[in-house]
């Protein structure tokens, strides 16, 4: 039977509502040696409860987290965020990029099949002891506009978990047709194109990129809504937004997911960002003054998550 599985267990896919496919609820990046910007979303549970709590108020009832290993998951911390927070909340699972790889991972020491099994371990079975299950593939990325060695390691494995449990899976793909090329290894691999979503396709903002990724089956996902860290960022999306419109005038609505990547302090609300309301506040909003439909909005928020977390 078809379900989604969240961190408090299977639900039923009806249940989901409105979804934001592309978050996080804390991560630290600061990790990495030679740099030193200190990007982290803190972990500060009274502070991240306030936020959530204002975006189930908006009328949002899911959230992905795709914090995965090497930059902070906790299984733990999700499961007491959902509790108390009344959201159904999605773990993401795998490697996040090259510059993150655990080194205890030994990524370019082990065969991808090894790789595939410890995916398909905590899929079946939940992370480590917890019993705590992931809900999604991801997300898996790349440092560059290129795919390494290593990280072609990493997509393989990634791949033939997905084949073997059946989740989605969801990535990064920063500033370039990189996406592309993930998308290739995953056909390789024999994943249908139809469970793989391309991420951060707004932070490159060309037509031909989106199409050619949706002819082949895929969905993206315009995910840095409401970011405003580079001037790009800040003053982009009217261009974001006349894509969405051609793509849906294209009829291509069903292949296109939209959320905001909250990943950094200075975007929760308390610190005078925009929190996890962005969408619902400022972004749909204007969709709306474009003409777009109510059904049209359900389709992005609403169906288009749902077919991409829901399993069997």
């Amino acid at each position: 039977m078809a379900h989604v599985m969240t961190v408090r267990g299977p639900i039923d896919p009806d249940e989901l509502g409105f979804t934001l496919p592309h978050e996080h609820t804390q991560i630290h990046l600061w990790q990495i040696p030679d740099r030193w910007d200190y990007w982290e979303l803190t972990r500060d549970e009274p502070v991240i409860l306030e936020e959530l709590r204002q975006y189930r108020e908006a009328g949002g009832t899911t959230l992905v987290d795709v914090t995965i290993d090497g930059t902070g998951r906790d299984p733990a911390w999700l499961r007491s965020l959902a509790e108390q927070s009344g959201l159904h909340l999605v773990m993401g699972s795998g490697w996040y990029r090259g510059s993150y790889y655990p080194a205890e991972l030994l990524v370019e020491r082990r065969s991808v099949d090894s790789l595939a099994e410890a995916l398909v371990g905590e899929i079946t079975t939940g992370v480590g002891e917890t019993g705590i299950r992931p809900g999604i593939i991801g997300e898996i990325g790349t440092d560059k506009p290129w795919v390494t060695p290593a990280e072609e390691r990493i997509h393989r494995a990634v791949a033939r978990a997905s084949r073997r449990t059946g989740l989605a899976i969801t990535t990064h793909a920063v500033m370039s047709e990189v996406g592309a090329a993930q998308l290739t290894i995953f056909e390789e691999e024999g994943v249908d194109p139809g469970r793989v979503v391309i991420g951060h396709a707004d932070s490159y903002p060309h037509l031909d990129h989106y199409l050619g990724l949706i002819a082949r089956g895929a969905s993206i996902e315009f995910d840095f809504l409401g970011m405003s860290f580079t001037p790009q960022e800040q003053h982009g999306e009217a261009r974001v937004i006349d894509l969405l419109l051609e793509l849906l005038h294209r009829g291509h609505g069903d292949r296109v997911l939209l959320s905001q990547d909250v990943c950094h302090n200075s975007q929760l609300r308390h610190y005078q960002g925009n929190g996890y309301t962005y969408l619902q506040r400022v972004f749909l909003p204007r969709l709306r003054e474009r003409g777009v439909s109510d059904a049209e909005i359900d389709q992005l928020t609403i169906d288009n998550p749902r077919r991409v977390l829901s399993i069997g």
